[in-house]
Order: structure tokens, then sequence, then C-alpha cells
């Protein structure tokens, strides 16, 4: 097990969640569903915990935020995901902006979930108080990034479907059966024929 890159990750997590801030507060300037305002408002709250919970676990295993080239590679992914938001608010039309904030979203998603993936199964094999504070983050949080990542990409998709001009499913079926697992996003979006 290499520390110094278990450190690495680390640092691009912090960034990751610190971007992630960013980008919930520009997709709620580009949103236009209710329910999806909702959900995204929950979501920036939630990361703004998660960042505070990186914090406290890069803490406790005395690991000191730096500006590493992997974090400062994330920083710049993130600020081009919120630019992004930004010119399609400026040019497009508000529904094709929304379908950019949710796609933006589900980028930094993305980023965020494999990284709590692979700092869980670095807390697999990690032994005594790194263990502990690892396996606490992990199970703080595992659920809530599940959420964000399966529940925005049903959004996306759906509304997205929308914008195509044909019938979608709104709130995501993803959203109604409150999925939280790959295998049950893969179930929920096999379902939304059901639910048309």
């Amino acid at each position: 097990m290499k520390i110094e890159q278990r450190n690495e990750l680390l640092q691009q997590m912090l960034e990751t969640e610190l971007g992630g801030v960013l980008v919930y507060e520009t997709a709620l300037l580009c949103v236009l569903n209710d329910e999806l305002k909702e959900e995204w408002e929950k979501y920036l709250e939630q990361t703004k915990a998660h960042v505070r919970i990186v914090q406290d676990l890069m803490e406790a295993l005395q690991v000191m935020p730096q500006e590493t080239p992997g974090r400062l590679v994330v920083r710049h992914i993130g600020r081009s995901l919120v630019d992004a938001m930004k010119m399609a608010k400026a040019s497009a039309p508000p529904p094709d902006a929304e379908i950019v904030a949710c796609e933006c979203v589900v980028h930094a998603e993305t980023k965020d979930h494999a990284n709590w993936e692979l700092l869980s199964a670095y807390g697999e094999t990690a032994k005594g108080d790194d263990k502990k504070a690892i396996d606490a983050a992990v199970e703080e949080i595992e659920d809530e990034e599940d959420e964000h990542l399966y529940h925005s990409k049903g959004w996306c998709r759906e509304l997205s479907i929308a914008n195509l001009g044909m019938k979608p499913v709104l709130p995501p079926p993803e959203e109604q059966k409150d999925v939280k697992t790959a295998i049950g996003a893969a179930r929920a979006k096999q379902a939304r024929t059901e639910l048309i």
C-alpha cells in the first residue's frame, strides 16, 4: 500500500468536493424543474458537509492540504464545468442550459463517486486507526454519493428525452425508487417504460 498515493487521493477528494459545491451552486442557476432544484439544493448542502468530512479525515490521517499536480487538474476540470454551465446559461435556451447543468453535475459526481470507491477499497486493507477513520468517513457518506450519481444520471436522461420531444418520466425512476446502487439504477432505467 502506497501512503503517498493515498494522500494524493485525499488531496483530489478535497478538491472534488470543493469543486462540487461550485458545480451545484452554478447548476442551481440553470435549473427549471422544481423537483430537481429541491434535489440539487439538498445535494449542495450534503456536498458542503462532505468537504468537512474529507478535511476531518485528512486531519485524522495527518495529511495536510497541498497544491499537488493532481489536485490542480481536478480544480481545472471543476472550473471548466462551471464555465460550461455559465456559457450555456448565457447563450442557450433555458431547457438546454438545464441539461448542460445536469451533464456537468453527472461529470462531477462521476469523479466524486470514483474517489470514494477507491478510498473504500483502500480502507478494506488499511489497519488500526487509519482503517477506523477511513471506514467511518466512507460509511457516513456512501449512500449520499450513490444517490448523487445515480439520481443525477436519471434526471439528465429524462430531461434530455423531454428536450427531444419524447415522453419523459419525471421525476426519473431512479428518484422514484430511491436508488442507491448500480444494480438499482440499472433496474430503474429498465422500468422506465412501465412508468411512461
